[in-house]
């Protein structure tokens, strides 16, 4: 399944407030709010790297069945493009 990077992000930043209202309070020492800290960018760093890896496989995925297309349309662009050319300077 392909991870909510939107959804990471939004419980990323609640419990960022949340930390931050019991530092306010006097309820969690600065040592620990740096470690949390660390902890919920960890966190989320590992959601946007299964994100990347989940991209990137749609991706290959998508050229791999679409490889063909994309080449032969290439090929028509660039043949195109290089009449077009030789239209344009005569």
């Amino acid at each position: 399944m392909f991870p909510n990077l939107f959804e990471a992000t939004k419980t990323y930043w609640r419990k960022l407030d949340e930390l931050e209202a019991s530092y306010q309070q006097g309820e969690v020492s600065l040592k620990e709010l740096d470690s949390r800290v660390a902890e919920l960018m960890a966190e989320l760093a590992q959601e946007r790297r299964l994100a990347f890896v989940g991209f990137w496989h749609i991706l290959r995925h998508w050229f791999n069945a679409q490889g063909q297309s994309l080449i032969g349309f290439g090929i028509l662009v660039f043949a195109a493009y290089g009449w077009v050319l030789v239209n344009s300077t005569s």
